[in-house]
């Protein structure tokens, strides 16, 4: 079954808007930061980390920043 981050990357990446995937990685990015060092927490970093991989992923379809192909 499919995931809400994973329509949600999967459109982003049909319209090749790899700039909104970046800015919604870096936001997770920095919610796991923010969440480390704290107790009980540990489900919430796992999922926000498994999201980013399915981020991850997405930008791997998608050109290079700057690239012209």
């Amino acid at each position: 079954m499919s995931t809400a981050i994973e329509h949600i990357v999967s459109v982003f990446v049909a319209l090749g808007n790899r700039r909104r995937l970046e800015d919604m990685k870096l936001q997770r990015e920095r919610a796991v930061l923010d969440l480390q060092g704290q107790s009980g927490v540990s489900v919430p970093i796992r999922q926000l980390e498994n999201e980013i991989a399915v981020i991850d992923a997405g930008l791997e379809k998608l050109p290079p920043s700057g690239s012209t192909a």
